[in-house]
C-alpha cells in the first residue's frame, strides 16, 4: 500500500517533463561512427548540464578511452542508509538506412503515445527515468535514507568499458543493488545470459580466380566451420534444453572477411585469408571453459581431414552468466513498487543479452535488477520507439523503489 508520504514522491514525478526529457536525448546522435569521429560526447555534456542545473549536484565526467566518458553523481541523503545505483548507458546502435524508417531516427516524433527514435526504448527512455528519479527524491521534499547514485556509462553496445572502468576505479565499491533501466517492459528480470566474443581466422593462399587450385580457398573451410559450430549448437539446445528465464544457447556468426577488411576485394581474385566474427550466448546449464575448449577441438577435428586446413580462434571477450534470488531485498522492493502502481503482479524474466549488471554482479557481486521500459523485441530495430505511458509508470516505479529500498522499510 501506498503511504502519504509516497504518494507525494510519486506526484513529483513529472510526466511531461520525463517524455521532454527522452525527446530531447533521443535528438542526439550517439551512434559510434569512426568515419566521423561521432560519440556518446554530446549526450554526455547533455546529461552532466542537466543534472548540475536540475538536480543541483555535481555532474562527474571522466575519460574512458579518448572521446568516449562516463558521467555520474551522487545524491547524498546526508542520513545513514543503503547505497543504490541507477545505471544506464548513452551509446546507441546505427539507424542504418534513415529511408527504412516511417520517421527520421533522430527527429524523435510522437505518434500515438510512442516516442519514435533511435535509442527511444535502448535506451534513452531508461536514461530519462533514471534522471527523474533522482530529482523526484529531491524535489518531493520527502526525507529518504542512504545514497542514490546514478551512472550513466559509454560503450555498453561494444566491449563495455564504461562500465568496466567504472568499476575499476572504484565507483561501485559500497552499492547495495542496482537497478538497469534496459528496455524489459518494467519486467523483473533476475538473471542474465552469458557472452563469449571470438574471431576465427581461416588461412589459405590467394590466387587467380580462374586457376583456384595453384591456391588454398579459405572461404570453403570458414564455411566448414560454421556447419560444424551450428551442429555443436545444435547439440547444445539439445543437452541444456530451454531455460525459463534466458531460452536457449546460441552460437552465432555475425560478420565475415574474406578479403580482410582494408584489403581491396575483387572478383577475380580468391583472398589468402578468411574471417568470422562469433557472438556465442549460454545459459547457466554451461560452462564456459568447456565450450571454449570445444571449439578449439572442432577446429582440430576439421584439420585432420584436409591437409590445407588452417585456422584459430581468438576468444576477445567473457562475460559470466548472472542471476539472482527473488528473495534479494531490491526484487522484493521492486516487486511490492510494481504492484502498488500497477495493481497487478510482477512478471519474472531474464535478459536475452549481457548488460552492464552482468559485470556489476560478475566483479563485485551487486544485486543488479534489469526492469527498465520499452519492448524487448524493440531495439537495434527499425521505427524503434517507447510507449510513453509505459515510461511513467517505469519512473513511478522506480522512484517507489528508490525510496523503500534507501529507507529500509518492509518490502
Amino acid at each position: 500500500m501506498i503511504s502519504s508520504e509516497e504518494k507525494i514522491l510519486i506526484e513529483a514525478v513529472d510526466r511531461d517533463e520525463l517524455i521532454e526529457l527522452t525527446r530531447n536525448l533521443v535528438r542526439i546522435d550517439s551512434v559510434i561512427r569512426p568515419e566521423t569521429g561521432n560519440t556518446e560526447k554530446e549526450t554526455v555534456r547533455f546529461i552532466a548540464e542537466w543534472i548540475e542545473e536540475e538536480l543541483g549536484v555535481p555532474a562527474v565526467v571522466e575519460e574512458v578511452e579518448p572521446g568516449r566518458e562516463n558521467v555520474s553523481a551522487l545524491i547524498d541523503s546526508g542520513r545513514q542508509g543503503r547505497c543504490l545505483l541507477l545505471e544506464g548507458h548513452t551509446d546507441v546502435v546505427s539507424e542504418g538506412d534513415h529511408s527504412l524508417w516511417k520517421h527520421p531516427p533522430f527527429e524523435a516524433v510522437m505518434e500515438h503515445g510512442r516516442i519514435y527514435g533511435r535509442g527511444s526504448c535502448d535506451m534513452k527512455g531508461g536514461l530519462a527515468v533514471n534522471l527523474i528519479t533522482g530529482k523526484a527524491l529531491l524535489r518531493s521534499g520527502v526525507p529518504f535514507s542512504g545514497k542514490l547514485k546514478l551512472a550513466i556509462v559509454c560503450d555498453e553496445e561494444g566491449m563495455m568499458i564504461g562500465i568496466k572502468d567504472y568499476i575499476r576505479k572504484g565507483h561501485a565499491d559500497g552499492v547495495d543493488a542496482a537497478l538497469l533501466s534496459e528496455p524489459e517492459e518494467n519486467q523483473l528480470c533476475l538473471s542474465m545470459k552469458g557472452a563469449i566474443r571470438a574471431l576465427v581466422r581461416v588461412n589459405g593462399r590467394m590466387a587467380h580466380g580462374a586457376m583456384p587450385r595453384t591456391g588454398i580457398n579459405p572461404a570453403t573451410r570458414l564455411a566448414r566451420i560454421i556447419l560444424a559450430y551450428e551442429r555443436y549448437e545444435t547439440e547444445e539446445i539439445s543437452r541444456c534444453g530451454e531455460d525459463p528465464f534466458l531460452g536457449f544457447p546460441s552460437i552465432t556468426f555475425t560478420v565475415i572477411h574474406a578479403p580482410p577488411p582494408g584489403e581491396p576485394a575483387q572478383l577475380n581474385v580468391m583472398p589468402g585469408t578468411a574471417t568470422g566474427y562469433l557472438d556465442i550466448r549460454t545459459v547457466p546449464a554451461q560452462n564456459h571453459h568447456d565450450i571454449r575448449t570445444r571449439l578449439k577441438e572442432i577446429l582440430t577435428e576439421l584439420a585432420e581431414s584436409d591437409p590445407d586446413f588452417s585456422a584459430e580462434i581468438d576468444f576477445i571477450e567473457d562475460r559470466p552468466v548472472v542471476s539472482m534470488e527473488k528473495t534479494e531485498p531490491i526484487v522484493q522492493y521492486a516487486k511490492g513498487a510494481y504492484r502498488d502502481i500497477t495493481g497487478k503482479a510482477p512478471v519474472y524474466n531474464g535478459v536475452p543479452g549481457a548488460t552492464d549488471g552482468t559485470f556489476l554482479r560478475a566483479w563485485r557481486g551487486i544485486p543488479s535488477l534489469v526492469n527498465g521500459p520499452g519492448p524487448r523485441h524493440m531495439p537495434h530495430r527499425t521505427d524503434e520507439y517507447i510507449d510513453t505511458d509505459e515510461l511513467y509508470e517505469a519512473a513511478c516505479i522506480y522512484v517507489l523503489t528508490a525510496y523503500r529500498f534507501l529507507s529500509g522499510d518492509s518490502a
